[in-house]
C-alpha cells in the first residue's frame, strides 16, 4: 500500500482558500464585535439595574425613616394626649372629693341644726307636758277639795 502525498495546491485552489480564509476572519471580526456589543450592552443592563435598585433602595430607606419619624410623632402627641387626660381626670377627681367633702360638712350641719331643733322641740314639749301635767295635778286638788268641801260644785 502507498501512502498518497498530497499534490501540491495550484495557484487557484491556493488564492480560493486565501479568500476562504479572509472571508472566515472578517466573519470572526464581525462576531468579536458583536459579542463585545452585546457585552457592553450586558454590562450596561447590570449598571442601570444596579442604580435602579440603589435607587429604590434610597427610596425605601428614605419611606422607612418618614414612616418611623411620623410613628414616633405619633407616639409622642399619644402620650401627651394620655397625660392631659390623666390630668384632667386628676382635677376631676380633686374637685369631685371636694364637692363631696363640702357636702358632707353641709350635712353634717344641717344634721346638728336638726337635732338642736328635735331638742329644743323635746324641751318645749316637755316644758309643755309638764305644764299640762301640773295644771292637770291642781285640777284634781281642786276637784277633790271641793268634793271633800261637800259637794256638788254646779
Amino acid at each position: 500500500m502507498t501512502i498518497a502525498q498530497p499534490s501540491a495546491p495550484s495557484s487557484g485552489e491556493l488564492a480560493l482558500a486565501h479568500a476562504e480564509i479572509r472571508d472566515l476572519q472578517r466573519a470572526l471580526q464581525a462576531l468579536r464585535g458583536e459579542l463585545e456589543l452585546k457585552e457592553m450592552e450586558k454590562d450596561n443592563a447590570v449598571q442601570s439595574a444596579i442604580a435602579a435598585s440603589s435607587q429604590e433602595i434610597a427610596q425605601l430607606k428614605a419611606t422607612a425613616a418618614a414612616l418611623r419619624d411620623a410613628l414616633e410623632l405619633s407616639r409622642i402627641e399619644c402620650d401627651g394626649a394620655v397625660q392631659k387626660a390623666t390630668a384632667y381626670a386628676q382635677d376631676e377627681i380633686q374637685q369631685l372629693k371636694a364637692t363631696a367633702g363640702a357636702l358632707r360638712e353641709q350635712l353634717e350641719l344641717h344634721r346638728a341644726e336638726a337635732e338642736k331643733a328635735i331638742q329644743a322641740e323635746r324641751q318645749a314639749a316637755s316644758g309643755e307636758i309638764a305644764q299640762l301635767r301640773a295644771t292637770i295635778q291642781e285640777m284634781r286638788e281642786r276637784m277633790e277639795a271641793s268634793t271633800a268641801n261637800g259637794g256638788d260644785t254646779k
